[in-house]
């Protein structure tokens, strides 16, 4: 225990320098991690401590892009590492302690297609990691680079929402969040107990009757579905950001990665990170895959 603390000190560290490099980012960074430290000091005086961690979370949210940069050796673009502090920002202060996801109604939606879109650039990046190794001899198709890049965005979809549900069935969160609807139809209620289902339309009101036989009147206007519709509407927008990045990534595949947009948003494998080279050295950090071995490569 006591070799992994430093350890751990140590990688928060070299995270911060790398981070440093970046002037841009930096800049970023550090008005991002003034309004949190501020709403954290804010929140302890209100004596909201769920919300104090929450912002400590952040802060430490804030250096996984510098940290996978130097685990998986790759370089994030600026424009693509800024987005991804604005999204943990928008996610985690503006969001939950904010209380953007109920006052904006179109908030999650915003964060979920961006989500989609951010991870299908994450999965260009892993083909490119696979392209560079030197345990597989692969050449990919710019199609086939698209469809992993939408698989992966969606899985990581799919994920987060196995996510929500978790957290709302055991903790009672409420991070699938309900909608109310006028009209359902069920199985269930079928007198015969069978596979029909019953229509109920029109309805504008749902009581609740508890253990006790106290009646509750939601007062919503219709029934309250349970989290199904906002799951579909967070992985359809997902699939939309997903779709939208696969199709221009095909075309930067395509064009040899001349698509300036694109470059904008594709992590960039790299053999050695700028901070670690030594300035008495030319510099040799390369970005793409590894040069063929001679003989290997075509004349």
């Amino acid at each position: 225990m006591s070799e992994q603390r430093p350890r751990r000190k140590n990688i928060l560290r070299v995270a911060k320098a790398a981070l440093m490099r970046k002037r841009t980012v930096a800049t970023v960074y550090i008005l991002l991690r003034i309004l949190v430290i501020a709403t954290m000091v804010a929140q302890f005086f209100n004596g909201d401590y769920e919300s104090v961690f929450l912002c400590a979370l952040t802060l430490l949210l804030f250096l996984l892009p510098t940290i996978f940069e130097r685990a998986l050796k790759i370089d994030l673009p600026n424009t693509m590492e800024i987005i991804i502090l604005l999204f943990i920002f928008a996610a985690e202060i503006l969001g939950e302690i904010r209380s953007f996801y109920t006052t904006f109604q179109g908030w999650d939606t915003i964060l979920h297609t961006l989500n989609g879109f951010l991870c299908a650039a994450i999965g260009f990046a892993l083909v490119d990691m696979l392209n560079r190794d030197d345990k597989f001899s692969l050449s990919l198709s710019p199609v086939f680079m698209a469809i992993v890049a939408f698989c992966f965005s969606m899985t990581i979809g799919v994920l987060w929402e196995f996510f929500e549900c978790f957290m709302d069935q055991f903790f009672f969160l409420d991070m699938q969040k309900d909608a109310v609807v006028q009209n359902i139809s069920s199985v269930m209620l079928d007198p015969t107990g069978k596979n029909n289902p019953v229509l109920i339309r029109d309805i504008v009101d749902t009581i609740v009757v508890t253990a006790d036989g106290q009646e509750i009147s939601l007062g919503l206007g219709g029934y309250l579905d349970v989290g199904i519709l906002d799951t579909m509407k967070d992985l359809f927008v997902n699939f939309i950001g997903a779709v939208v990045f696969s199709v221009i990534g095909y075309f930067y595949v395509k064009s040899r990665g001349k698509g300036r947009f694109a470059s904008r948003f594709i992590p960039q494998v790299v053999e050695v990170q700028p901070e670690d080279l030594d300035p008495r050295e030319p510099m040799v950090w390369k970005r793409g895959k590894k040069p063929e071995e001679k003989g290997g490569g075509e004349e």
